[in-house]
């Protein structure tokens, strides 16, 4: 067995009612710090009272969309003003991905595109970032415990990390409650981000025996939340799910990705879809695709995979990789070509994607004249 090394966040949570615990767990790490939400401030209420309550002095910061660059600029010059102890994320991946990113950010000497990958200089991080604390409102992208922060580049037509070991929250308090009535098509595309985060690190070619226990439980009984949470609200497929997406988290951290995450980078960079759209409906033509392309343990991972799918679905494994695609499209979650991306640009975003990080962790390696079948699949 090869030798590998585990990144965990420094603290987990877990557990409904846990996010009750924030503020005073939040105030040991000093009493000046920054809060991101989302774009509505009132959702955050509660930790802002709570906050002032425990003797701290927090600035909110929204997130009104998926983070770009000049977002994260903006926001790093307030934080870097406010002279921050700590910075807390509450809401999607989103709000935690601009968290963690002004955290790695404002002790740094440079400018963000010191730091980002692929469109910048990608530089180490001089600086250790400020503590960072995440408390998820969506089950879906495990930002609470991974060590990378995406940001969209607009002018490269890109989504690019800013990554580092010490990004890694010091405090993740994932409340499930917090996602109770999550509506629904959000419920759907964030869900099936939190699958493929786990079926991903699973039948990557850099997975370890750790992202295999933390992965192969929950792949089924992510998907049948999903699926029960499709039908109507209920407090135990939202647990089932957070717990899915926390597992994702910490597997992607560990063992990368794929060509689905390959992908959605490029896509999300070009038409700012929601990342969970784009991965939900390419998750069965990559699994389609990586299916014909391997054989040995590579396939049986995959027919692994495509057993459990088959098992909550129904229909055979080997057609799995189809059924989940037409569930998820009954479900209600569009396709490529209506989430903005024209077939004439499926060329150009295979070639790009490539190249991409993510693709590093693909059981095998996608040519891309084989990206650009999964992205008619997808269309």
């Amino acid at each position: 067995m090869n030798s590998f090394s585990i990144a965990v966040p420094g603290r987990i949570l877990f557990g409904r009612g846990e996010a009750a615990k924030a503020p005073g767990l939040i105030a040991a790490f000093g009493v000046r710090g920054i809060v991101v939400h989302g774009a509505d401030a009132a959702r955050a209420g509660w930790l802002m009272q709570g906050l002032r309550a425990a003797g701290c002095e927090a600035l909110g910061i929204a997130c009104a969309g998926e983070p770009v660059l000049a977002v994260l600029e903006q926001a790093v010059a307030q934080a870097r003003a406010h002279r921050p102890d700590w910075i807390v994320a509450l809401g999607g991946g989103a709000a935690l991905d601009l968290g963690k990113a002004i955290a790695a950010l404002v002790p740094a000497p440079g400018e963000a595109m010191d730091y980002l990958e692929v469109v910048g200089r990608g530089l180490p991080l001089e600086a250790a970032p400020l503590p960072f604390i995440a408390l998820p409102s969506t089950a879906g992208t495990g930002a609470e415990v991974t060590k990378n922060a995406v940001i969209g580049v607009p002018a490269q037509g890109r989504k690019v990390s800013l990554r580092d070991d010490r990004m890694l929250a010091r405090l993740a308090i994932v409340d499930p409650a917090l996602t109770d009535d999550c509506p629904r098509a959000v419920t759907l595309a964030s869900g099936l981000d939190a699958i493929t985060q786990v079926i991903e690190p699973y039948i990557s070619c850099k997975a370890t025996p750790y992202t295999d226990a933390i992965t192969r439980p929950v792949i089924g009984p992510g998907l049948a939340a999903l699926v029960t949470l499709m039908a109507g609200e209920d407090a135990q497929a939202r647990d089932t799910l957070a717990w899915t997406s926390v597992c994702g988290g910490m597997a992607l951290a560990n063992a990368g990705l794929g060509a689905v995450h390959g992908l959605a980078g490029v896509i999300g960079g070009q038409t700012g879809a929601a990342h969970g759209a784009i991965c939900g409906v390419l998750l069965g033509p990559v699994l389609a695709m990586n299916r014909a392309r391997t054989d040995g343990q590579a396939r049986a991972r995959i027919d692994e995979v495509c057993a459990l799918i088959s098992g909550v679905l129904g229909g055979a494994a080997a057609d799995a990789p189809q059924v989940l695609a037409d569930w998820a499209r009954t479900a209600g979650l569009p396709g490529l070509a209506a989430q903005g991306l024209a077939p004439a640009d499926h060329a150009q975003v295979a070639e790009a994607s490539a190249a991409s990080s993510s693709m590093k962790g693909n059981p095998v390696p996608l040519p891309p004249a084989d990206l650009v079948t999964v992205l008619q699949a997808a269309r």
